[in-house]
């Protein structure tokens, strides 16, 4: 052989080795380099990734649990297909195993790892030991496998990766056996990736999705709406709600939710609130996990903190939500796990931070053991309820005899109807600026059972109730009721607007009275109605 022959090989086998460990250290260059796949209408070509389904393969690359909500046709099964090639061909012993709601889905993905490896040159093939049409597998170990999510194929396995595809439309009873046999793995080191379309709210893909989004269940939760799309406009949206109608274009184009005609809140309603009023916190505290706050506390500004308590060690969570009374604008949440002094004393914190906020805890069962705490610190803005008013109407308040004074909320069977509606009645008016994504998904499942108002079996409805609990108490017992009760005063002084000026006193103690006897049919003038 030549010398230059042989230079030449050398340098060929030198410029090989440094592509192949490019290849096997970068898998957004690998897949747009050498991976191929088959398109309908222009067959085989690369696969150019958009810059959404690069962004979307670092989310895969760096997180072990991944929900991804998208519309339909995002090209999600070819990006986990050619994913899969790359963890095979550069990693040993890999296996991958795929579901769908039927085996014969499950096979679209593994032909198309055939399709791409079929297209690989030949230093970057892995030699076969098996090819068939349900499997994979290389001679380094790593295998990839299809199976229906209702098939014990695999699931004794120590399986790296798993893959659902159309998750939200696998029923719910072969769903929950899958998740169940998935988990162990989960723990020793696998990974899993979720793939679907929206199937309404209540499945299980609506559950692990809403979780991740919360923060509550370790998975990372990522929504691909069709405008990412570069070959996708307006004019290719208009014509999926001809072809599919509106309803299953939102859910399957726009990857919407949309909740039942048992819901108590309207589904289409909460998904314009998500578009247009939902945002991500400016801080999530890392010493008080599951605080998220969106407005620092703003100078003359009086805002209100209603918390109820839970367990701490059960499937409910404790919550607080802060508001801003005069525009009843979200500013601050918590939702998490804590014992019922560590909730009380962070609700403290967090009521005196946004300016000695009026701290309304319930005081129902575990929840007086919270307020017990507050009492024992002396926080001096606790709000008082009467045992002896009964809320026969919203804007009607009848006192019984004489006046007792309990710390805190009383949920019950009276009140709770009367703090939902006041919630569903603000909600719909477009009256509450709500900037949770926790607390719009926990709307989506919040329904009608029987005459009960309550979360679906599997979610929960503390942030729900704890908001409602606010905004009945801000817009009844402290607007209506404390403003003409002299024990209270100091109350309303602190709640409503701060001012030093006596004659702006005098008018608004006046337009006050006005107010109460409207609202009353009594003179506050004198107070022998009382």
């Amino acid at each position: 052989m030549s010398t230059i022959k042989k230079n030449k090989e050398d340098n060929i086998k030198e410029l090989i080795k440094k592509e192949y460990s490019k290849c096997a250290t970068d898998p957004a260059y690998f897949i747009k380099t050498y991976v191929k796949i088959k398109h309908p209408k222009r067959g085989i070509i690369p696969f150019y990734m958009f810059p959404f389904q690069e962004d979307t393969l670092n989310v895969m690359l760096s997180t072990d649990r991944l929900a991804i909500n998208k519309g339909r046709q995002m090209g999600m099964s070819t990006l986990s297909a050619a994913y899969s090639l790359w963890l095979m061909t550069f990693h040993d012993n890999q296996v991958i195993y795929t579901v769908a709601t039927k085996q014969r889905a499950a096979v679209n993905l593994i032909k198309k790892v055939k399709v791409a490896y079929d297209n690989l040159p030949s230093w970057l093939k892995e030699p076969l030991s098996e090819d068939n049409k349900l499997s994979v597998a290389f001679a380094n170990g790593s295998s990839i496998t299809a199976g229906s999510a209702a098939s014990d194929e695999g699931r004794s396995e120590a399986v790296s990766l798993f893959i659902i595809d159309e998750a939200a439309h696998i029923k719910a009873n072969v769903m929950k056996e899958l998740w169940g046999a998935i988990q162990p793995t989960l723990s020793t080191g696998g990974s899993m990736i979720v793939l679907s379309t929206p199937n309404g709210v209540g499945n299980w893909f609506h559950q692990i999705y809403s979780g991740g989004v919360e923060g509550t269940n370790g998975f990372t939760s990522i929504f691909l709406h069709w405008s990412l799309h570069p070959e996708r406009d307006k004019k290719w949206r208009a014509k999926q709600d001809k072809e599919l109608g509106i309803r299953k274009a939102k859910q399957e184009v726009d990857g919407e939710f949309l909740s039942s005609g048992d819901a108590v809140f309207d589904g289409e309603l909460i998904e314009e609130y998500i578009k247009n009023n939902s945002k991500d916190p400016i801080e999530k505290p890392i010493i008080d996990k599951g605080v998220w706050i969106w407005n620092a506390p703003k100078p003359n500004t009086k805002y209100i903190l209603a918390a109820d308590t839970s367990r701490g060690d059960s499937g409910d969570f404790s919550s607080f939500e802060i508001f801003d009374i005069e525009h009843l604008e979200q500013v601050a949440e918590f939702n998490g796990k804590l014992n019922t002094t560590e909730f009380a004393n962070l609700c403290i914190k967090y009521a005196t931070m946004y300016n000695d906020a009026v701290l309304i805890p319930e005081n129902n069962g575990l929840g007086w053991a919270t307020v017990q705490t507050i009492l024992d610190r002396g926080y001096r803005n606790l709000f008082y309820s009467e045992t002896d008013f009964k809320w026969n109407d919203p804007g009607k308040l009848k006192a019984n005899g004489k006046k007792k004074k309990v710390p805190g909320f009383s949920n019950s069977p009276t009140t709770r109807p009367l703090c939902i509606n006041k919630f569903i009645t603000l909600f719909e008016e477009g009256s509450i600026d709500i900037k949770s994504k926790r607390l719009l998904n926990q709307m989506k499942v919040f329904i009608w059972n029987g005459k009960k108002a309550e979360a679906m079996s599997g979610y929960n409805d503390d942030m729900i109730l704890t908001t409602a609990i606010g905004l009945y108490v801000r817009d009844m017992a402290l607007i209506k009721y404390n403003t003409y009760e002299d024990d209270s005063k100091k109350l309303v002084d602190s709640i409503i607007v701060s001012y030093n000026n006596n004659e702006i006193k005098k008018r608004w103690e006046k337009e006050t009275k006005q107010q109460i006897n409207v609202n009353t049919g009594k003179n506050i003038e004198d107070m022998s109605w009382v």
